[in-house]
């Protein structure tokens, strides 16, 4: 019965979600694994920023080159594959190492073959332009580029269409072009600094890692042998 003393009774509907808004947020943080982490974050940003800027010039002098007739020089595409290759994988890798799932060692491995990829590209690239002035060179006019390129002769002499272009004459020809290709050659120095230190990295995390599981081991056996004790 109700009296005028007495309250009616009240349902309340408690919602806390709390603990599965904290689990969400848990999912999206990165691996802690200290400054051996963060600096492979860091090298794996580099090295995608110094990827992508080689395709993007290589891409667009090979586009160019294509569009005049003409077949681009093979150290351009040399280092188109080897740098998409590259970018695949740096990508592939930062997945895997955010889920916890990446190889440590195996990743170290092959850091240690793109080294090696960038080191034969910047060598390639760079083996003409080391003595080459761009400031010295014409320029090109920038309205026409398709008939520039097709008019660019052998160097045996004679103008030939839908042939190879030599890289020693793509390099020489403007200015703009010897400026772009330097680019390229200076990113891809940098690249050879970056895989390796990033396959550095690979190790040191791999026995940073390796030691945290040999310590919870251990205390977990010790744990276990004194309950049974």
């Amino acid at each position: 019965l109700r009296t005028t003393t007495k309250e009616r009774p009240s349902l309340e509907l408690v919602t806390d979600f709390s603990f599965h808004q904290e689990e969400a947020k848990m999912g999206f943080h990165a691996p802690r694994l200290g400054a051996l982490g963060v600096t492979f974050t860091a090298m794996r940003a580099m090295q995608a920023i110094s990827l992508l800027t080689i395709i993007g010039l290589c891409a667009n002098f090979i586009n160019e080159i294509t569009q005049a007739g003409r077949v681009p020089p093979s150290e351009l595409i040399g280092a188109l594959t080897v740098t998409v290759i590259a970018i695949i994988y740096i990508a592939i890798t930062y997945i895997l190492y955010y889920d916890n799932m990446m190889p440590l060692l195996i990743t170290s491995i092959f850091d240690s073959l793109l080294l090696i990829g960038s080191i034969v590209v910047a060598a390639l690239i760079g083996k003409p332009l080391s003595m080459l002035n761009c400031a010295a060179l014409p320029s090109a006019p920038d309205d026409d580029l398709v008939s520039f390129w097709a008019s660019v002769p052998h160097p045996s002499g004679g103008s030939f269409f839908n042939s190879a272009l030599l890289y020693s004459t793509f390099v020489s020809v403007d200015k703009a072009s010897c400026y772009q290709i330097k680019v390229v050659w200076g990113f891809a120095i940098s690249l050879c600094v970056l895989f390796a230190f990033s396959s550095l990295v690979c190790v040191f995390l791999w026995h940073s890692t390796r030691r945290v599981v040999d310590d919870h081991n251990n205390a977990a056996a010790k744990y276990k042998g004194g309950i049974e004790a």
